[in-house]
């Protein structure tokens, strides 16, 4: 099962660089994505609080992005609620996808969407148990061929995006081209950096 597969050999990846995108105090390069009823925006002791709100709650980057070969990595944790906690949109060339971590009564991981079906619908749905206030290590890495994601240690998704049409659900279309969402949930997010990356 794919959720057994470890973290890959890393020597088939050039890092470019190794880039912090979030400062750890202010949402300097990023802004408060204004779905509409969303709930408060904070930053302390290091981390970004999504408060609960009626939806999405979430933040957007400001920054310049690549749009293939390039890794994500994160912490982030529920901290109330049972939806997702990360909803993570991405860029994939010039497509957009979305990375959902907890979804759907709390349980459902992956992409949204696939020739239009969200996460609960497709070949990338997988579930996890994920426990409140405790933090997991988000990674996603997307390459010429595959998009690829992990939680901690565990291999969530492999996903061969030739196969498939990649599209984003209109709930967070205002994350476009990098942002993170929880949904009726709050969360917290913290050591968010972007690394390019090229395949030798």
């Amino acid at each position: 099962q794919s959720q057994q597969e470890e973290l890959p050999n890393e020597n088939n990846l050039i890092k470019i660089n190794d880039n912090s995108i979030f400062d750890g105090k202010t949402l300097d390069g990023w802004e408060i994505t204004q779905f509409g009823p969303q709930g408060p925006v904070t930053v302390s002791d290091g981390k970004i609080k999504l408060d609960f709100g009626d939806g999405c709650t979430g933040i957007t980057s400001t920054r310049d992005v690549p749009k293939v070969n390039y890794e994500i990595t994160l912490d982030a944790k529920r901290t109330s609620g049972n939806d997702f906690f990360c909803g993570l949109t991405f860029p994939v060339n010039d497509s957009f996808c979305s990375f959902i971590v907890g979804g759907w009564g709390g349980s459902v991981v992956g992409l949204s969407n696939i020739n239009n079906e969200s996460a609960i619908n497709n070949e990338t749905k997988t579930t996890k148990r994920f426990e409140n206030n405790t933090w997991y290590t988000i990674k996603l890495r997307v390459t010429p061929k595959k998009i690829e994601a992990w939680i901690d240690n565990d291999k969530m998704v492999d996903y061969a995006y030739k196969n498939g049409e990649l599209s984003i659900r209109n709930d967070v279309n205002l994350s476009k081209p990098l942002g993170i969402c929880s949904w009726n949930t709050s969360a917290e997010l913290r050591n968010i950096r972007l690394e390019r990356t090229e395949e030798k």
